[in-house]
């Protein structure tokens, strides 16, 4: 079997050292952990911004290092698996404190105190992950504060261990969001990354792209009738959720934004493309 290289990291040089006797490689090493350190961290196939964006990591995120050159970091995702290069200045091998809380908000600020008229420092994207060291009320706003004394409101963040009942409506929240190939952000997202970060929201771990997902995920239906809300419509290298019986949401291409439309009308428009409907899966109940 060929392993996937999205998933597994190994390159002629070096590999990790969990495939040695299934890659060939001059070394195998031990990965070395290390966090997101900024809000988003482009995800790229090649040491080059050139090589576009493949994924992203947020925030707090923690990822395996088994190589740092010329800037540039190796990594692999603890969440997700994902193996690319992103610029070794998107990193901290500091990991402490640990996370605690999780930003809800499609977008919020850090600000440099618990006051909302201070410009923000930064800003962050659902799915991003802190660690809250205590609370502060000033002016009718709470703030949760950061171990640094920076804040964010504290309507934003959520405990780590609560997450949404329903993915669709936190992807729901993302309509029109912009699109961008590679997002896994409230900044931009694309279609596959959009149901990554909601059902991360819900609690559910999911593969990164559609061809990964449409491998994994539920159960595969006989054809487009009768469809429900969560119900996932794939076609090559696309997927939309279902929000009902007829209508379709999905971070795309042709709005440039996250969208809803009739489902028939987005197979229409592909179909027309040399694209048709390759499955449509229905997630298992919990």
């Amino acid at each position: 079997m060929t392993l996937d290289r999205r998933l597994n990291a190994f390159r002629p040089d070096l590999a990790d050292i969990a495939l040695r006797g299934e890659v060939q490689a001059e070394r195998f090493v031990e990965a070395r952990p290390a966090v997101i350190a900024v809000p988003v961290a482009d995800l790229h196939a090649a040491p080059s911004r050139d090589a576009g964006i493949d994924t992203q990591f947020l925030l707090g995120e923690t990822v395996r290092v088994f190589d740092v050159a010329k800037g540039w970091a190796w990594v692999q995702g603890e969440r997700d698996s994902y193996v690319g290069y992103m610029p070794g200045s998107s990193l901290s091998f500091e990991l402490d404190p640990r996370p605690t809380h999780r930003v809800t908000a499609l977008r919020s600020y850090v600000f440099p105190e618990p006051e909302l008229k201070k410009p923000p420092l930064a800003s962050l994207s659902m799915g991003s992950l802190v660690t809250v060291a205590g609370e502060e009320m000033r002016r009718n706003t709470r703030y949760a504060i950061l171990p640094n004394g920076t804040a964010v409101p504290a309507v934003h963040v959520a405990p780590l261990a609560e997450t949404d009942a329903d993915f669709v409506a936190v992807a729901e929240r993302f309509l029109h969001a912009p699109y961008l190939w590679g997002g896994t952000s409230g900044f931009g997202v694309d279609c596959s990354g959009l149901v990554q970060l909601a059902m991360s929201m819900a609690g559910q771990t999911v593969l990164r792209d559609t061809d990964m997902q449409e491998r994994e995920l539920g159960t595969r239906l006989a054809g487009i009738e009768g469809l429900q809300r969560g119900d996932l419509v794939f076609w090559k290298g696309h997927v939309g959720i279902m929000l009902d019986g007829q209508r379709l949401l999905h971070a795309n291409a042709h709005h440039m934004m996250t969208a809803i439309e009739p489902l028939q009308a987005a197979v229409e428009r592909l179909a027309a493309r040399g694209a048709p409907v390759t499955s449509i899966r229905r997630l298992r109940a919990g």
